[in-house]
């Protein structure tokens, strides 16, 4: 099995974020379906790493936020474009949940991630040089921004590459904590003595 850990997308992001799956040449966009906030991905696992990993993300304790994605970007420059993306803003605590499932991973087996995190939603790959139009793209949608919204679970997912492309299946799903009160007060606390 290809494994990977993600974010899920509300249907109505996913949909906004199909509007910016146009006009770049050499694009490869990526399915609607598919389009996800990657936390760590792992790559080949049999099915007893499989059950490992699972053991280990069950144990991840996080409270529900929320996320905002905004910017799009690309990775690679000029002819070696690789990728185009949305990215998101900075948010404390996708990058703690991010830290906690890193930490599973490692418990399970799995070698520790070499890159940065860099959060982002991949919209498209590119299979060859996409040329200007792709630089248009940038400076068109550069004010991008997204509604935020909440996110209450990750998921595991296994990935099968076909002929068509990826075919992502959740297999599982791990909730996160709804925020409790004195959470939610301490939050209401902080907002009024920034103001």
């Amino acid at each position: 099995m290809r494994l990977f850990v993600a974010i899920a997308l509300p249907e109505d992001l996913r949909a906004r974020l199909t509007g910016l799956q146009q006009g770049v040449p050499a694009a490869r966009w990526a399915d609607p379906d598919n389009l996800h906030l990657t936390l760590r991905f792992i790559g080949e696992a049999d099915g007893a790493q499989a059950q490992d990993l699972d053991a280990a993300l069950t144990q991840v304790r996080a409270a529900r936020f929320d996320v905002t994605l905004a910017g799009v970007d690309r990775f690679g420059q000029g002819r070696k474009s690789r990728a185009l993306w949305v990215g998101v803003e900075p948010a404390p605590e996708l990058d703690r949940l991010r830290r906690k499932v890193e930490q599973a991973v490692q418990a399970a087996g799995f070698a520790p991630e070499g890159r940065k995190f860099k959060p982002h939603v991949t919209l498209a790959r590119f299979k060859g040089d996409p040329g200007h139009r792709l630089d248009d793209h940038l400076a068109h949608h550069a004010a991008f921004r997204a509604e935020s919204f909440e996110v209450r679970e990750f998921v595991l997912y296994s990935s099968l590459l076909a002929q068509a492309g990826a075919i992502h299946t959740p297999e599982v799903v791990y909730p996160l904590s709804p925020p409790t009160r004195e959470l939610v007060e301490n939050a209401t606390n902080t907002r009024k003595l920034k103001n």
